[in-house]
């Protein structure tokens, strides 16, 4: 008798369940998000700016400020493509803002 590896078990049944694997990658952009707000902007922008979810490629963050939405604005090709390069894919194409 073989034995699957856990990881790819989970993979598999993740596959299965898309919504569960949805909610996952979209959490995993979120996460994405925030680190590279950090990055960017360090961790004063971070702490005003807050990736809330991605839905239809696009993420939606809240900012504390308008003046923070106008910085993230400015910066939006810069973001995206760190974004996509740090998950390893494309999943954000443009980011709203809710100020």
């Amino acid at each position: 008798m073989s034995f699957t590896p856990l990881g790819d078990a989970l993979r598999h049944k993740m596959n299965q369940s898309s919504s569960l694997g949805k909610q996952v990658e979209s959490a995993e952009v979120v996460a994405a998000a925030e680190s590279v707000l950090t990055e960017v902007f360090g961790s004063d922008v971070g702490q005003t700016a807050k990736p809330l979810f991605i839905k239809n490629r696009t993420l939606t963050v809240s900012c504390g400020s308008s003046a923070v939405a106008q910085e993230i604005r400015l910066n939006q090709a810069k973001i995206v493509e760190k974004i996509n390069d740090k998950l390893g894919k494309s999943e954000v194409d443009r980011i709203r803002y809710l100020a």
